[in-house]
């Protein structure tokens, strides 16, 4: 865990990290020493190297050779999606084969893990300030244990119900994630939801979403059937981070849906994995549950993380002028029900 938070934070901090026999360092934070180019296969495809047998995969990093050209600056603007509709075409750009395919998908998640563009200088000057196992990153993936870390009561305005908040630790990256128990849900299948973390819906009252309103209505559907769990997921984004969020918004604005627009940037249209949802569970002693959700990628992610949802039970709320097309996206692109 500690080794995973520490090679998290030199990224961040733009200092050069050593996934396995790969030394990275992130185009968005750091300076480049002078390396060659490592992106994620759906920023590749987003920039039109599908036709190149080494960047064909949209699922597998792409390493891309340093031209004379391709100084500092221009990286710089070929990483950024905001760029995209404002300048010419880039290239030429020549994919390489990956020496390491292990190594560079590693680090490509750990750019994700720190909520970055998926863009890294590869090799170069500076000696790594951090080293780790491409195996341990890989498994910060999918956090599949967690420790309760504190627990307390929580009175909710508007809330007629014993209410408590539960904080768990992820062993795989030290996330922490919040659960509110409403009630004593125990025996039957309770009602439960999982809400994934949205800054600007959950607290400044977004429109560009239903994030928001679904938070407060699940919290009083669930204080309805007297008992229950709202697990609060950090997966801010859909799993790509509040900043690159933003980047989305961005591209949002300038004509892509959500789905096109988490691709430009170079992730898939959905980050999330819900073993971690399943470990909370787990840890407050629930192994079946009615899921209130639209969104059949959960109910299958919950299953196959061996948590039983016996019902899915529909959380539909009101569209707005704001949200509708995003809405409908959801539905036509990512299969959420009707």
């Amino acid at each position: 865990m500690s080794e995973v938070r520490a090679a998290i934070n030199a990224l961040k901090a733009g200092r050069p990290v050593r996934v396995g026999t790969l030394a990275i360092t992130s185009v968005e934070t750091g300076a480049d020493g002078g390396g060659e180019l490592l992106i994620s296969g759906e920023r590749a495809a987003a920039l039109g190297l599908a036709q190149a047998r080494e960047a064909a995969d949209p699922h597998r990093p792409v390493l891309i050779e340093r031209s004379p050209w391709l100084d500092e600056a221009a990286v710089r603007r070929l990483v950024d999606p905001s760029l995209d509709f404002s300048r010419g075409p880039a290239g030429p750009l020549q994919p390489l084969p990956l020496r390491t395919p292990t190594d560079s998908f590693a680090a490509v998640v750990l750019t994700r893990l720190a909520g970055l563009l998926p863009a890294l200088w590869v090799g170069g000057e500076r000696q790594p300030d951090v080293e780790i196992a491409a195996g341990l990153v890989l498994a910060a993936r999918r956090r599949t244990a967690v420790t309760l870390a504190a627990r307390a009561r929580l009175p909710i305005d508007g809330i007629d119900a014993d209410t408590q908040i539960a904080v768990f630790r992820a062993a795989e990256d030290g996330s922490e994630h919040p659960a509110v128990v409403i009630g004593a849900p125990a025996g039957s299948a309770p009602l439960v939801r999982l809400h994934s973390e949205c800054l600007t819906g959950d607290v400044f009252g977004s429109l560009k979403c239903d994030c928001g309103p679904q938070l407060h209505a699940a919290l009083k559907l669930i204080a309805a059937e007297g008992a229950g769990v709202l697990l609060y997921l950090r997966d801010e984004g859909r799993g790509i981070g509040l900043a690159n969020k933003i980047r989305a918004y961005q591209l949002q604005d300038r004509g892509l849906d959500t789905v096109e627009a988490n691709q430009r940037l170079g992730f898939a249209d959905d980050e999330r994995d819900y073993a971690l949802a399943a470990a909370m569970l787990r840890a407050l002693g629930l192994h079946e549950v009615r899921l209130l959700t639209n969104n059949p990628g959960k109910v299958r992610g919950l299953e196959d993380a061996g948590i039983r949802v016996v019902e899915r039970v529909a959380h539909h709320m009101p569209a707005n002028p704001h949200n509708a097309d995003y809405l409908a996206t959801k539905r036509a692109k990512s299969g959420h029900l009707a």
